[in-house]
């Protein structure tokens, strides 16, 4: 299967299924010296696991990576870094029922039209337990970019039509929904409720902000550096929309609203999101991704067997009620991918340096 693989220079590839025997990532073009331990990457890998995450996946994989080349002594080699991640509970049994029937909204009939065959334990590489990969992936992405003064820090902002009103930075960390607003994520928790209750699930919205980015990241016509966000992030199973900066709210202002203002000390606003013609301005980007409901749920919907007879059909089994949080890191993950690999390509065209 193609498509494995993301970015030029800074290069992932990942692979497994949700119900193999493990998972991981190839990292490639990573530079050499850079401080790197299983423990850089099984913080990230934690924050992704179900565990103090309202109704998440009762599946209890520990998620533990294990590093098999690219580093010596706590430090990359500039060699490839393969990572493994072992899948220790996996249970397919309750899959069975769904051998020959297509759940709606999940990858199950488009992976079978294309390729002729599926896995239906679990979706294979279509269920959300393959983004444990890219988080993988994303921390040595992370660590490359942090060299550089780069931060990027993800929140939610809305879920199940919920949206936060205010912004406290010192709230995310506190809050279980990753929401800096605590008023909303209470009645967040609220949504979420109901819908497991129902057998049914929500959506919601991340942001993501980039500090610290120089000016000068992304090309300026195929690879801008916007797009590149939007194909990474839109590359995850759940993601269904992407904005910058204003996004769609662009579309209703006046030139005279939308534009930033230049003053010496930088840009007096920023409905641009950190991003000019593709390339970074050096003020915080912004990025939010609009993320789907969770397609596996218990209330009993139409769909069609293999041989295209009509079924009836109630997901069972290990599902979450709503990606976010848990989706958050993955998306932090990818935005470090694209960063890292701008970073290097902004490095070769500057002879080593980057320009700020």
């Amino acid at each position: 299967m193609s498509g494995n693989t993301f970015g030029v220079l800074f290069r992932a590839t990942t692979w497994g299924e949700s119900h193999g025997a493990a998972l991981g990532a190839v990292i490639d073009g990573c530079p050499p010296n850079i401080e790197l331990t299983g423990e850089d990457i099984q913080r990230e890998l934690d924050r992704r696991r179900p565990g103090a995450v309202p109704l998440a996946s009762k599946r209890s994989e520990e998620d533990r990576v294990e590093i098999l080349s690219g580093t010596l002594e706590g430090k990359t080699t500039g060699t490839p870094i393969s990572l493994l991640i072992q899948n220790r509970d996996a249970d397919s049994a309750s899959y069975e029922g769904l051998r020959d029937v297509f759940r709606p909204g999940h990858g199950d009939f488009t992976y079978f039209k294309k390729y002729g065959i599926r896995d239906h334990r679990g979706g294979g590489r279509a269920s959300g337990r393959e983004t444990a990969a890219r988080v993988a992936a994303g921390a040595v992405a992370r660590k490359v970019i942090a060299r550089e003064g780069i931060e990027v820090l993800g929140f939610t902002v809305e879920i199940g039509g919920v949206a936060i009103e205010t912004f406290s930075a010192g709230v995310i960390q506190k809050s279980d929904l990753l929401c800096p607003d605590a008023a909303a994520a209470g009645k967040m928790r609220q949504r979420l409720d109901l819908a497991s209750k129902e057998g049914d699930s929500l959506g919601g919205i991340v942001e993501i902000r980039v500090k610290g980015c120089p000016p000068g990241f992304g090309e300026p016509v195929f690879d801008k550096i916007d797009g590149e966000l939007a194909r990474a992030l839109m590359s995850i199973g759940t993601v269904k929309g992407v904005e910058i900066g204003a996004g769609f709210r662009a579309a209703r202002m006046k030139g005279s609203e939308c534009n930033d203002p230049i003053i010496p000390e930088g840009f007096r606003t920023n409905h641009a999101g950190g991003i000019l013609a593709g390339i970074t301005t050096g003020a915080e980007m912004v990025i939010r991704a609009a993320c789907k409901p969770v397609p596996s749920i218990r209330m009993e919907q139409d769909t069609i067997d293999i041989q295209g007879k009509p079924r009836k059909i109630s997901v069972r089994g290990r599902h979450d009620v709503c990606v976010i949080p848990r989706i958050i890191p993955v998306c932090e993950a990818m935005v470090c991918l694209v960063l890292a690999d701008h970073l290097l390509r902004q490095r070769a065209l500057h002879g080593g340096r980057v320009p700020g």
